[in-house]
């Protein structure tokens, strides 16, 4: 049965907690893992100012993982889209395991492009190399 009027889309701004991680499949296709960090900045109940970190496991295929190994780095700020999907598995231990990643499919970096934003869109377009990266405390 098939669902008509339904959407399923992620719209992040985020820092990588992490440098992409890139393995090859079978077939030869590149896929990169990494997390993207979003912060909540807010008043607690008492006034005084909190932050909450919610921690994102982005997935990143073909010609975008290789974008994202050659030029994303821990720290940098990335505007996401993509979509959820929910991964399930046995461990080696018998336990069952379950993921929820968001399956990439647009990529902007935001910060550390000399003053040019570069978009991973899964084209050939030429890449512009990242400037010198700031100094994030992650």
């Amino acid at each position: 049965m098939a669902f008509r009027n339904s959407l399923n889309k992620v719209t992040l701004i985020g820092h990588l907690g992490k440098d992409p991680e890139v393995r090859y499949t079978p077939a030869g296709d590149a896929v990169a893992e990494v997390s993207l960090a979003t912060t909540e900045v807010f008043k607690n109940k008492d006034g005084e100012r909190s932050e909450k970190t919610e921690w994102h496991n982005l997935v990143i295929w073909r010609s975008q993982a290789e974008y994202a190994k050659e030029y994303l780095k821990k720290g940098q700020l990335l505007y996401v889209e993509g979509k959820l999907q929910n991964r399930q598995w046995e461990d080696r231990e018998g336990q069952k395991r379950q993921k929820t990643e968001i399956q990439v499919n647009q990529i902007i970096s935001l910060g550390g492009m000399a003053g040019r934003q570069k978009e991973a869109t899964g084209d050939d377009r030429p890449v512009v190399p990242p400037a010198e990266e700031e100094d994030i405390p992650f």
